[in-house]
């Protein structure tokens, strides 16, 4: 009886072959690790995609990411794209969605926010240590050096400081107020509080939408102003157009932009829509 059973299982089994069976017999010229449905990441992950004269409908979107891809490298290294993922893909897309709800919105924009924290602290200078572990032993690592600070352009801005708190428990933040003037529309400072020993400091400059690159070129030039140096200035963003990253690039070729994305409609409802006044 237990033989009949087996063999019974063993024909099942034969004819009803599981999902990744399935696609490598579909296409067993493919390596194995491209039955996991990998294919959509590769068209983010491809840093020179090529597009050929096809039907497929996503086409047109695929000639815009190479479009952007160029215009990124036209830009020069001093933008910095975070590693695309799916994660991130995805909370970018929640973020865009006009549906989403205000409580799902600041979810996701504070999971991005910390992310571009995140990887805006490994821009910063550290030095190696040795530290002795529990057990005795030693074990040799790195430290960030002291010296850093942020600075949010109000009001956007403000969304991103407790991203950077969350980091760093004890880091200093000043604020700029910027605003366009009414009769020339221009971008005015209206408000500037830094540390008082912020020439000394590296600052991590938070704004999140990138649209003109007006407001941060504004800001900028008060830093410098109060003696900071545009090397020392590290840009963290979460959405850019071309436009806004190349200008702020002319301005100032030695500032670094961290971003997670450029595209040229940028979010540009994230202000009201974080903070409730949309």
């Amino acid at each position: 009886m237990e033989s009949a059973l087996q063999s019974s299982f063993a024909a099942k089994k034969k004819a009803m072959p599981c999902h990744n069976q399935h696609l490598n017999n579909a296409n067993p010229s493919q390596p194995e690790h491209a039955a996991t449905g990998s294919t959509k990441q590769v068209r983010f992950a491809n840093s020179s995609p090529s597009i050929s004269a096809s039907s497929d409908p996503h086409e047109e979107d695929k000639r815009s990411e190479t479009d952007i891809f160029s215009t990124v490298q036209q830009i020069g290294p001093q933008l910095k794209l975070l590693p695309l993922n799916d994660q991130i893909r995805e909370l970018q897309t929640i973020i865009r969605d006009k549906t989403t709800t205000r409580g799902d919105f600041v979810f996701c924009a504070d999971r991005l926010i910390r992310l571009v924290v995140e990887e805006g602290l490994n821009q910063l200078p550290y030095t190696e240590c040795t530290v002795t572990t529990p057990t005795g032993h030693k074990y040799d690592g790195v430290k960030f050096e002291k010296g850093n600070c942020g600075v949010s352009i109000m009001r956007s801005g403000e969304a991103m400081e407790q991203g950077l708190r969350d980091c760093c428990r004890s880091i200093r933040i000043g604020k700029i107020l910027i605003q366009s003037d009414e009769e020339t529309q221009k971008a005015k400072v209206f408000y500037a509080k830094f540390p008082p020993d912020i020439y000394r400091r590296k600052v991590l400059l938070m704004y999140p939408i990138l649209s003109t690159g007006n407001t941060v070129i504004e800001a900028v030039k008060v830093l410098i102003e109060h003696g900071v140096q545009p090397k020392h200035i590290i840009l963290l963003s979460l959405f850019s157009t071309p436009h806004g990253a190349k200008s702020i690039v002319q301005e100032f070729p030695d500032i670094t932009i961290l971003t997670t994305e450029v595209h040229p409609v940028a979010p540009t409802h994230f202000g009201q829509k974080y903070f409730g006044t949309d």
